[in-house]
This record gives C-alpha cells, sequence and structure tokens, in this order.
C-alpha cells in the first residue's frame, strides 16, 4: 500500500503505483477535471507522473500560483513551437513562467520579430492549441541531448553543465524541448493567448554575451480571464508613475546628472516631506532616536560588515583620494554606520534597546536595462533604523515593529498584503555570513511574532539577506500587482563583525541583537507605488497641493492670499491660481492636477469672509466660513489611524 499525505494531513491508501490524477479522481472528479499540476515531495511534477513510495501531494489548480506557474511555462513551449514554424533558423534558449505569464528568449538571426507579427503568432498558437497535446517528459542521455541539439549554441551550454540522469526532454504535438517539467496535462486547456510584447535580453543576463529577443506572453484557460487581464493593463498604463510623475511634477530624470539618479521637483519633495514626517512622529513615539551618517565611507567599512565581499564587485567602484591606498565607497547600506554610531559609547543592558533612525541615502549600481522609473534606480533613501537590544528584549522589540509597519499601510490604505518569512536556502548556506545557531535563533524570532501578531503570513527559502532572515510585507496594489514595500530583520551576526557589546546584569560583556527595519522600503519605491495605487489622488493629508485657492477675476487676488494665509497657519498648503482665465477653465485644469480642493472666491465671497468649496470627484460643497473649511478639511483628512493609542 502507498500512503498519500495530503496538505490537511489526511492520509489516502492506494495499492501499487499512483499519480496525482489517481489521487484527483479519488476525492471527486470535479477536482480531478480542475487539476493541472502537482508537487509531490516538495518537486512541482505532472499529473501523470508515477508516484511509487509514501509521499506528500497537493494537488494545483489554476487558483493556485505553482498551478499558474506550470500553466504559463507549458504556455511558452507552445510559443516557442509557434515562433519555430514561422522562423525555422531560429535557436531557442529558455522559457520560464513569470510572476505574470512567461516569456522565451530566442535567437532570431538574421530575422526579426515585431508587433506586426504578433497575430500571426496568437492565432497559430491558439490553433496548435486546439489540438489537445498531451506534454509527454522523458529522460535523454547526455550525449544523446547534445547530438539533438548540436547546431544550438544556448541548449549545448546548458546541456553541458547537467549530468546524466538529470535530462529530461518534453514533447507535445510535433515540438520538443529541453526542460525539467512542471506541465499541464494538455495543451487543450490554453483556451486565450496574448503575446504582450519584445524586447532585447543578454543571454544569461551578462551583457558581454549575445542579445536575444525576450518574447513576452501571457495565457489563460478562458477568453474573459485574458479581457480582463488586458483591461488591467491599460489601467496600469494610466496609472503609470512615470507618466504621472511627470504630470503632476513630482520628479524627473536629467542624463546629464546620470541614469537612476531622480531629481525631486517641489510637489514631489512636499510629498516626501509629509511623509517623513509622519514616520518621524510615529518613531518618536516609539522611541527612536535619529542619527545622521555621511553618504561615503572608507572601504574597509564594508569589508567588515561584509557587504565588499558580497556585493563589491556589483556596486559603483571605490573612490580613490590623493592619498596613497586610501579608498572610500558611496555607501550601499547604513546598517555598518549605525553599528559604528552604537560603538561610541559604553552600553549597559538598562540602557538597551536603542533605536536608531535615519531617511538615509544609499547608491547601488543597478544595470541601465533594469532601470525603472522609481522603483528601480542607482540613488535612493530608505526609512532605515536599526535597534539594538538584548536576546531577552528581541520578541517585543520586533513585535513592536511589525505594529509600526501596521500603522504605515494602515494609514496610507495598504490593507491586502502578506508577510513573506523569508529564510535562507538551506542547501546554499555558503551565500550567508553567521553560525547555524545564530540563524535557528534569528529564524525563530521571525516565525514566533509574526504567529503571535496573527499575520497571514507564507514561507520563502533563498530570500534571507546575507547577514539574517526577514519578514517581508508583501502588498497588493489597487490592480491586484504584488510589491515588496516593508521588510523587518532579525541579525545575530553584523554585531559580531563589528564586535559590538553591552554589560549585562552580571557585569559581563554580552552581544546585542540587532533589528533591521525599514516600513516604507525605499522613500523612491514607495512613492512610486503609492503613485500607482491611488493614481495620483493621494490621502488628503498626504496632497502636496491641497488647495488652490481661483479668484474669479484679479481684484479678488488679495483677498486670495489673505485666505491661503490663513490656511498655510492651520498647515493646509495650497496654492493660488491668479491667470486671466474663465473659472471654469481653472476648474478644469485643477481637477487634471488633482488637486482635492477648488475654492473660488469674488464680491460675496471677500464681503462675507467666506469661501465656496468644491472637492474634487464630489463638486460643489457650497459656501463657507474659512473657520468651518478648517474643521471639515481636519475631519476629512484624517487617517482613521492612531499610531500608539
Amino acid at each position: 500500500m502507498i500512503k498519500i499525505t495530503l496538505p490537511d494531513q489526511s492520509v489516502r491508501e492506494f495499492e501499487g503505483e499512483v499519480t496525482p490524477l489517481d489521487v484527483a479522481k479519488s476525492i471527486s472528479e470535479g477536482l480531478a477535471r480542475n487539476t493541472i499540476s502537482a508537487v509531490v515531495n516538495g518537486t512541482q511534477v505532472e499529473t501523470t507522473t508515477p508516484i511509487t513510495t509514501d509521499s506528500t501531494v497537493q494537488l494545483l489548480t489554476w487558483n493556485d500560483d505553482l498551478g499558474k506557474k506550470a500553466f504559463w511555462h507549458s504556455s511558452a513551449h507552445l510559443l516557442a513551437q509557434a515562433i519555430l514554424e514561422f522562423y525555422p533558423n531560429a535557436k531557442l534558449t529558455i522559457g520560464p513562467a513569470i510572476e505574470n505569464g512567461f516569456y522565451y528568449d530566442v535567437d532570431f538571426g538574421d530575422e526579426s520579430l515585431s508587433e506586426k507579427d504578433f497575430e500571426k503568432i496568437e492565432k497559430k498558437v491558439l490553433e496548435n492549441a486546439k489540438k489537445g497535446s498531451t506534454f509527454s517528459l522523458y529522460p535523454v542521455s547526455k550525449e544523446e541531448a547534445l547530438k539533438t541539439y548540436a547546431d544550438n549554441p544556448y541548449k549545448v551550454e546548458l546541456i553541458s553543465n547537467l549530468n546524466d540522469g538529470e535530462i529530461t526532454f518534453v514533447t507535445h504535438d510535433n515540438f520538443t524541448d529541453l526542460c525539467r517539467g512542471g506541465h499541464i496535462p494538455n495543451t487543450g486547456i490554453v483556451k486565450a493567448f496574448k503575446v504582450l510584447n519584445a524586447a532585447g535580453a543578454y543571454w544569461r543576463g551578462n551583457e558581454n554575451n549575445p542579445q536575444l529577443t525576450r518574447v513576452y506572453g501571457i495565457s489563460f484557460p478562458k477568453q474573459k480571464d485574458l479581457t480582463e487581464y488586458l483591461e488591467r493593463l491599460e489601467e496600469a498604463k494610466r496609472r503609470d508613475h512615470r507618466k504621472l510623475g511627470k504630470e503632476l511634477g513630482i520628479f524627473a530624470f536629467s542624463e546629464k546628472v546620470g541614469q537612476g539618479l531622480p531629481l525631486w521637483l517641489p510637489k514631489g519633495t512636499a510629498l516626501r516631506k509629509k511623509l517623513e514626517n509622519f514616520l518621524s512622529e510615529a518613531q518618536k513615539k516609539a522611541g527612536y532616536e535619529f542619527v545622521m551618517t555621511p553618504h561615503i565611507g572608507a572601504k574597509q567599512l564594508y569589508v567588515t560588515s561584509g557587504h565588499w565581499d558580497k556585493y563589491g564587485a556589483d556596486s559603483f567602484q571605490p573612490i580613490k583620494t590623493p592619498n596613497e591606498g586610501e579608498e572610500f565607497m558611496l555607501k550601499p547600506m547604513n546598517c555598518p554606520h549605525h553599528c559604528e554610531i552604537y560603538k561610541t559609547s559604553q552600553w549597559s543592558y538598562k540602557d538597551l534597546p536603542k533605536r536608531y533612525a535615519e531617511f538615509g541615502t544609499v547608491y547601488r549600481y543597478e544595470q541601465s536595462g533594469e532601470l525603472h522609473g522609481l522603483t528601480r534606480v542607482r540613488g535612493f533613501t530608505q526609512d532605515d533604523a536599526h535597534l539594538f537590544c538584548t536576546p531577552d528584549q528581541l520578541m517585543d522589540e520586533f513585535k513592536k515593529t511589525i505594529d509600526l509597519v501596521l500603522y504605515v499601510f494602515g494609514s496610507l490604505g495598504f490593507a491586502d498584503f502578506t508577510a513573506q518569512i523569508s529564510l535562507r536556502d538551506p542547501e546554499n548556506k555558503e551565500k550567508y555570513i553567521g553560525s547555524d545557531e545564530n540563524w535557528e535563533k534569528a529564524e525563530n524570532a521571525i516565525v514566533t511574532a509574526a504567529t503571535e501578531k496573527g499575520l497571514n503570513t507564507v514561507t520563502e527559502y533563498g530570500e534571507a539577506a546575507f547577514y539574517g532572515p526577514k519578514l517581508d510585507f508583501m502588498v497588493k496594489d489597487a490592480l491586484g500587482r504584488k510589491w515588496q514595500l516593508g521588510t523587518i530583520q532579525v541579525d545575530y551576526n553584523l554585531p559580531e563583525r563589528f564586535d559590538l557589546t553591552y554589560t549585562g546584569n552580571d557585569n559581563e560583556k554580552h552581544r546585542p541583537v540587532m533589528i533591521h527595519r525599514a516600513p516604507f522600503g525605499s522613500m523612491e519605491r514607495f512613492i512610486a507605488i503609492l503613485i500607482e495605487n491611488t493614481a495620483g489622488d493621494f490621502p488628503l493629508w498626504l496632497a502636496p497641493d491641497q488647495f488652490i485657492i481661483l479668484p474669479i477675476s484679479e481684484k479678488y487676488v488679495d483677498y486670495s492670499k489673505k485666505v491661503s494665509q490663513l490656511l498655510e497657519n492651520h498647515d493646509i498648503s495650497g496654492l493660488i491660481d491668479d491667470r486671466n482665465e474663465k473659472t471654469g477653465k481653472k476648474i478644469r485644469d485643477a481637477e487634471l492636477k488633482k488637486i482635492p480642493f477648488m475654492l473660488v472666491v469674488g464680491e460675496n465671497e471677500e464681503k462675507d469672509g467666506t469661501i465656496s468649496v468644491r472637492r474634487r470627484g464630489e463638486g460643489d460643497l457650497g459656501v463657507m466660513k474659512i473657520e468651518d473649511f478648517v474643521t471639515y478639511f481636519k475631519e476629512a483628512s484624517k487617517t482613521g489611524f492612531e499610531f500608539g493609542a
């Protein structure tokens, strides 16, 4: 008898060899129809893969992330098949599933693929998919594999790095590809298909290698799903922070300043300052002390921290001075500097925890092809803090830090998120620094704290920082896209590398535990996501310009200035549109600039000390006394959250 353990820990027994599809059928015919892939003993396999020993089995449908992965990976094979039918001399490389869809990297040689070719490829894919061809995975010897791909140097390179017994091919219809597996049962499940775009990509991401064409696509089991996805794509274009950032005057880039180095315009700077003030107030309540560190540091600082060994080759290179052997680096991280701040004094256990906070700008060299608006830049500011505490204080400090992240998300409307417990890869420990004992203590602390706070969590191995595990907050925006925002990390290793100590109640020296934490992550990335999540309609308290005064003629500009000053005295920020334009046009322009309140003033308003109030999206709110508008504004701008309450 073979015992199959399902995710709910129930056990089913089968006589002799069994497949995931057999397991699904034993539960219900409906589940069997919807099962498109499976995970057996931690490895994703086909539904027809034989199971010959007691095993754990997870059945996957389209609604599972891994189910989508199998669906999209299989669709990449359909894309490759269609490409070869139109471009028989093209050389295929790899075609993985990605978060939304898949891509296939192709060397088209002397030919090229353009947008006008997309439609014929889509039609051919769907024509082939309708055949309902089975995906068959089978082992191949290394010798046979090399012979099969003798004229494809990319596949030969991949095969050369594999051993006999590790190589498999997959076949569907008349198409065969080198592949490790994880496919849907047959091509007939693919009912909708779209080629999204084509872009240049270097083989294996190395700019010294040949440039290929990366063909992106997406597929679905229903046409309705594709239609909805394309509608979301159009909405994403409308919300693109690069487009809105320019239209709203938030940030800009300059070739003369350099790629990936944003310039914050006045309105963007006002937005950033409001975010910084918001978090600073919460941090003050939580007992943080504010520090400032320089934009550069001696290379040896990052050698000590381990950042040079891990990232040095891919960072901005050291800055040499006229002094022989003296080298500095643009600061890639704030944590080494904060360790040195901790070392400026001798601490007792009674002094801990120490909580150092800084809006610190750091610099990392991103490849030019990876730069993207504010989400991938070369210079960015982290809302960074580092806490130094005793081991006994760790759990309480970690949970308080979670509370701070939840306060930030709640105040800014990010309600849909998952906490990802990012642990080290147990099979590849050389990527990390520190002892197994310290890693186990740090990982256990994160798991326990997340459980006690009742967070919705997922665990990902191999996603830890090189010095410690993390709790990463994965937020869904208004379009359902996932972003990694806040992060909290437990670190036993940097305190050792910097020889940080405190005196315990036994009068002996002890090592503090370090917590790294950044609720926003980086100001640049957070603001990019905030722009796209709100489509530029920021929460009222955060809007750079919260009002605009519209005098109906130049006679009322002086009164407009008086009103503006009164509102500014109440920390309500705005401007005056004193152009010689009709009031209707001024209102339309203010709407396009997404300014929340339009305050129209004329003869009656000046005489009565009032303003005519319009709110964006709501229309005319009537005439108000200025003090009544202030009261209305203050109530409307409340976030509904109070930190530390």
